[in-house]
């Protein structure tokens, strides 16, 4: 199936006589053009007036539309509509690599907010395959605050058996623990305040453990060294799963599954100055520090290969666009950098952009998968 056979279930609200140009026709010059470099609205159609004859043979697109059509097509899609059809589109195109760390995290879209209108930014929650390097879906929140609602319908549309599936302490939450154990993936959740008596618990059960200099107790441990750019970092993770310590916490029935508490303690030194941060952890996984302290690392990789490349490679936050066409041009964007994630050439998303706009062999090699 085509790009365009997995978006043709989204509902065009326009009135049929007045259309000229098709719905998925401005969908996928959107999305080439956004591979390609374009930024913005008139980017896009400024491009696709370049590639008229490209288009033409490749989409059978024969008319061009305006920056201002796209953006007025944009504003009146449903984005549940396009996040639909970018779940199908990844669901056909990509296999999930069992075993690997699935980070679920948000990105505010600081370029939404429409102050006169008295709405707040987006936020975009994502679900990141680390070793696959796609995005697996997203669900927009009003928000950054309501990512506690959108990361569970988030869960509902993923398959992640299989998969260990990490996530921060906005998502540290019951619901999300037992619909990733219904789906039989694994969960690695952080913990905070928010989770005020579990929380408290792991701690005092850390300290017990502690005083104890975990003699007698059942459980693992594993460190690691990272030393680059003038800075130093050691990671130490403790890993617990003896029951007399687990009887500890309040309420562990309601965690689905819950069979270790972690505690990994970082040790930074940039500058001659060193900090020392303390975080706790539960999980569904037995108790293996070393695989523990591997996910939670590769956890970042939703800030680092995904948002950090948005905003760098994109500009995403530079784009002053709100509401629908906000939401929907950031699923546009994720397919744009799943894509570009699977090239293997070297080179800047930035650089790899660029050449695909300069080099029609080198695009139609990026879309490949669709």
């Amino acid at each position: 199936m085509t790009l365009a056979a997995h978006f043709s279930e989204v509902t065009d609200p326009r009135l049929e006589h007045l259309v000229e140009h098709k719905l998925i026709d401005i969908i996928v010059i959107a999305v080439c053009a956004t591979i390609c470099g374009a930024d913005g609205w008139e980017e896009m159609s400024e491009w696709a007036r370049e590639k008229r004859e490209w288009l033409a043979k490749r989409w059978l697109i024969e008319k061009v539309p305006s920056g201002a059509t796209i953006r007025r097509v944009f504003i009146v899609i449903d984005p549940e509509e396009i996040q639909a059809g970018f779940q199908s589109w990844v669901n056909s195109m990509f296999t999930v690599t069992k075993g690997q760390v699935i980070a679920i995290d948000g990105k505010q879209l600081r370029g939404s907010a429409d102050e006169k209108a008295g709405k707040k930014a987006l936020c975009m929650v994502s679900a990141w395959a680390t070793a696959n390097q796609i995005v697996l879906g997203q669900r927009n929140a009003e928000e950054k605050s309501n990512e506690i609602t959108a990361i569970p319908e988030l869960l509902k549309l993923l398959d992640v058996s299989g998969c260990l599936v990490t996530i921060d302490a906005a998502g540290c939450q019951v619901k999300n623990a037992r619909l990733i154990r219904q789906q039989e993936g694994d969960y690695l959740l952080a913990l905070k305040g928010n989770q005020g008596m579990l929380f408290e618990d792991v701690q005092t059960a850390f300290a017990c453990a502690e005083r104890l200099d975990f003699a007698g107790i059942d459980g693992d441990y594993a460190e690691s060294k990272h030393e680059g750019h003038g800075r130093s970092e050691m990671r130490k993770c403790w890993a617990i799963d003896d029951e007399t310590q687990l009887q500890l916490l309040r309420n562990r029935d309601k965690w689905c599954d819950l069979q270790t508490i972690v505690m990994i303690e970082t040790q930074r030194t940039l500058h001659n100055k060193t900090s020392t941060e303390r975080r706790f952890f539960i999980t569904s996984v037995a108790c293996d520090a070393l695989k523990i302290l591997r996910a939670k690392r590769e956890h970042w990789q939703v800030e680092n290969n995904l948002h950090w490349c948005l905003d760098v490679g994109f500009l995403e936050d530079d784009q002053r666009t709100c509401g629908n066409a906000a939401a929907n041009l950031a699923v546009v964007r994720h397919i744009a950098i799943s894509l570009l994630k699977q090239d293997p050439s070297k080179g800047s998303l930035k650089r790899k952009r660029k050449r695909a706009g300069w080099n029609n062999g080198f695009l139609e090699q990026l879309l490949q998968p669709i």
